[in-house]
């Protein structure tokens, strides 16, 4: 990555000429795993290199783009404009391909988009920095991993944001990704393997694509940090206070173990301790990836509560220090690789207060010493999807049903291809025969003159859905969830068919119309739901590692 450097001596702030991002000129030109985990190299990508280096006037903007690394906000600084932006390295969003990704998001009534982000961090060991906070050194140089990711949701009207993480051994099926700088295509995995495992696969961008796949919920932006971009950052804040009920030493005679060494009550953890935190599974609670996740959401909570109770910076050194480790800190997407993009950013982050922001942690169930996620998951992502706040604290909504405008133009129904199959049966009932005809018969009676009825048997289907295999058809298939009244929930892009699939589910055992059971839009016990605001948090140590 080339780095530029600005030349002469940073002015006294009383000197300096407060700017907005706007009226610049333009611009010419995880929490990883233990050591014992196994883990591996590459974090960093491609950097923002070859911009001529000149001195550029200060810009006034707020520090949150120290927030937009993770969550909060803070407040306003004097940065050097050009300098910063050559800081950022950046990546391509989404490496999948494109029957692979999520249909993109569709706005409110008042014409407002909620916004998506991915937060990854690395485990990368490929600097010798990263080496010594990571060890394993006989991953030096190996494929990367993600072992942090969760996902951002703000929405629409920004009114409360969510954070759902995936445990790093998650098995999922990967797609099929190209990394963009040699060409190298990895195919769509016949089995399941660990979700931590996409960061290899030619960069953050298959990572962006193996949560759309997963969830259906169309991303915006990542965001990816490293080992050493934890540690800078947290010396850079100056301490997020963490809590734990009893002294712990996460440390093992087998030297596993991230380390960490405090007494119980609150601490205020920076640098390499901070990692040391953020990696923490032998010592919280059951020694799972479960329980670090847990840790990531208090320190993360704590972080915003601490970076927005000092929000008003006063010293330059300070507001420096940080914009330069928040700019070195991180990899983004190319639609957030600069000053500009990030500030607009954090003025869109800013606007969710503390009390609005909701952690919690994809359901799951083991599968050996891995996990899975449940049915309350796809309930989570559903939720995630349709905008609905995880705090429970929305006003009432209307219903919503596929009646809403389609993303894309959708063919009349004559020229709308449907195969009907029929998933009616049950854990204690057989399959009501012929509903699969009798239902293409509904839809030929609306105009759907090319519905057919599938006879083979289909896989049993708790709720009626209508399947899409790619962005192009999604249109068509809201349609004929219009069509038949269903909730617009019902229509799931899924590359298991070749085209739309109306699958007759144990809802709809008889009659022509269907009526809609009631959807929950409680969040999931099983999601360990935390509040930002919630200053009681306190990590649980195993017994077995008190000191």
């Amino acid at each position: 990555m080339a780095q530029s450097s600005v030349r002469g001596e940073v002015p006294a702030v009383e000197d300096t000429m407060s700017l907005t991002p706007q009226d610049q000129e333009p611009a010419e030109g995880t929490e990883p795993g233990g050591p014992d985990d196994g883990a591996s190299g590459g974090g960093g990508r491609r950097g923002k290199g070859g911009r001529p280096r000149r001195r550029r006037r200060v810009l006034r903007w707020s520090a949150t783009v120290l927030a937009v690394v993770i969550l909060g906000t803070a407040g306003a600084g004097y940065l050097y404009y050009q300098h910063l932006n050559d800081n950022i390295r950046s990546d391509d969003l989404n490496l999948g391909d494109a029957k692979d990704r999520a249909a993109q998001t569709k706005a409110n009534a008042a014409g407002q988009t909620p916004l998506n982000i991915l937060l990854i961090g690395s485990d990368a060991r490929d600097t010798a920095e990263n080496q010594k906070l990571g060890g394993a050194r006989d991953t030096f140089g190996g494929p990367p991993l993600a072992d942090v990711q969760m996902l951002l949701h703000v929405s629409a009207d920004r009114s409360n944001m969510s954070v759902v993480s995936i445990p790093r051994d998650t098995l999922l099926s990967l797609p099929k990704c190209t990394d963009p700088d040699d060409g190298k295509v990895y195919p769509a995995t016949r089995g399941r393997m660990m979700a931590n495992e996409s960061l290899g696969r030619g960069g953050p961008g298959c990572t962006v694509a193996t949560w759309e796949k997963l969830t259906g919920i169309h991303i915006d932006h990542f965001m990816m940090i490293d080992f050493s971009g934890v540690v800078s950052m947290a010396d850079a804040i100056g301490g997020v206070p963490v809590c734990v009920d009893a002294n712990v030493y996460s440390h093992t005679s087998a030297g596993k173990g991230s380390g960490l060494k405090l007494p119980k009550g609150t601490t205020a953890v920076k640098g390499e301790q901070a990692l040391q935190w953020l990696r923490t599974r032998y010592g919280f609670e059951d020694d799972t990836d479960l329980a670090r996740a847990k840790a990531q959401h208090m320190y993360m909570n704590s972080m915003v509560r601490e970076l927005r109770a000092s929000a008003k910076l006063t010293s330059p050194n300070k507001l420096r220090k940080l914009a330069e480790a928040a700019t070195r800190a991180i990899t983004v997407d190319n639609g957030l690789d600069s000053i500009k993009k990030m500030y607009d950013l954090a003025d869109e982050l800013q606007r969710v207060p503390t009390e609005r922001i909701t952690m919690t942690t994809m359901p799951n169930r083991y599968v050996g010493s891995r996990v899975e996620p449940t049915e309350d998951a796809e309930t989570l992502f559903r939720m995630v999807r349709d905008d609905v706040a995880l705090d429970g604290k929305d006003k009432a909504k209307p219903a919503t049903t596929a009646s809403a405008t389609p993303t894309a133009t959708a063919d009349a129904p004559a020229a709308i291809a449907v195969q009907v199959l029929n998933g009616t049966a049950t854990d204690t009932q057989a399959a009501v025969r012929g509903r699969a005809g009798t239902i293409a018969d509904v839809l030929t009676g609306k105009g759907f003159t090319r519905a057919v009825a599938d006879h083979t048997a289909a896989t049993a289907e708790p709720t009626t859905v209508v399947r899409y295999p790619s962005a192009d058809l999604q249109a068509d298939a809201q349609v004929v969830a219009r069509a038949l009244g269903l909730p617009a929930s019902a229509v799931k892009k899924s590359t298991d068919v070749s085209g739309i699939t109306l699958v007759v589910g144990a809802d709809w055992r008889s009659g022509t119309a269907y009526r809609a059971p009631a959807t929950k839009d409680t969040t999931p016990d099983s999601a360990q739901a935390i509040n930002a605001a919630d200053t009681s948090q306190c990590m649980h140590v195993d017994p077995a590692y008190v000191w």
